[in-house]
């Protein structure tokens, strides 16, 4: 599978680099690398030499096509610029992993448009996945700390450190937690959504997610930081487990009481997952039905915190 990577730099939180790495590793061939300008697309080319990746760089989407010929792009630019990539790639017939929020940005009826996306997409057979990674870690999350017991009434806590402050913290991270809820509780809708907010740096979201007859008290905070390590906790009914890093080696751990267990990167499973997808013509993990709920009740959630963001100031 040849490969190309639309921002594989690091600029702001971007993980190009690190998608581009893995489909390294599972036998793709990243050949060339698209960026704004001739400058940040060289960088980025250097920086996947690390892994054994030669690829060159582009600043023009069709030049890059036309003369690379692959068979997948990856999405790894600003979310805002998504929508103009995923069309463009499905015009070019290329199979897409996009990276989360799958659309977002000045956009006005954004599940229709991904139902747009969806159906050019199945009219020329193409996949496409989204990453959202942490769902592909459920299994090692069940064995540190055992398997997870549905109840009628469940909780569900996340911390995240988004690496950006303000109302972007929820495009950024919210999506992580809308995925597990997917994946660990089935198709479901918001109830109840309320926030608390310092207006920059930190924010609580807390909202009931109702599935079928059952419901789930939702708790999510995010802090923002800017650096390295961020904060990264999940559980469902109070079973909540730490994630820790070893940057000497890249290894990643989850952390439960007094175990500790290395686990999987979950990037890892998701390309890998992806990769899988469309040599055997299979819808991914992280497939239509997965993104168009995510975005559905994300554009939910950004909304009502727009509206928090206007009672607030009207009392001020």
């Amino acid at each position: 599978m040849k490969v190309s990577i639309i921002g594989a730099g690091r600029a702001r939180n971007g993980i190009g680099e690190y998608i581009g790495k893995y489909f390294h590793q599972q036998g793709g061939k990243v050949t060339s690398v698209l960026g704004t300008t001739e400058k940040t697309s060289s960088q980025a080319c250097s920086a996947l030499q690390k892994y054994g990746i030669e690829a060159r760089p582009y600043t023009d989407f069709n030049e890059m096509v036309s003369i690379e010929m692959p068979d997948a792009v990856v999405i790894a630019s600003p979310s805002s610029t998504h929508y103009e990539y995923l069309l463009k790639s499905i015009d070019s017939g290329l199979h897409i992993f996009c990276e989360k929020p799958f659309i977002w940005g000045n956009l006005t009826n954004l599940p229709r448009m991904a139902e747009e996306i969806f159906h050019k997409a199945r009219e020329k057979k193409l996949t496409i996945a989204m990453n959202s990674q942490w769902p592909f870690a459920i299994n090692d999350y069940e064995k540190i700390c055992g398997r997870t017991e549905i109840k009628n009434r469940n909780t569900f806590f996340i911390k995240m450190a988004p690496p950006l402050p303000g109302r972007e913290m929820i495009s950024e991270s919210v999506p992580h937690a809308l995925s597990l809820l997917y994946c660990l509780l089935g198709d479901g809708e918001i109830e109840d959504l309320n926030f608390e907010s310092d207006g920059e740096a930190e924010m609580i979201i807390r909202f009931a997610y109702r599935f079928g007859s059952k419901l789930c008290e939702v708790l999510i905070r995010l802090a923002y930081r800017d650096t390295q390590p961020r904060d990264f906790f999940f559980g469902l009914n109070d079973r909540v487990i730490s994630r820790s890093l070893d940057f000497e080696n890249y290894e990643i751990y989850f952390n439960y009481g007094d175990n500790k267990m290395r686990v999987i990167d979950p990037l890892e499973s998701s390309v890998k997952n992806f990769m899988e997808a469309v040599v055997e013509k299979n819808e991914p993990f992280i497939g239509a039905c997965h993104i168009y709920h995510n975005l559905s009740l994300l554009k939910k959630i950004d909304d009502g915190f727009g509206e928090f963001e206007k009672r607030n100031l009207w009392k001020r």
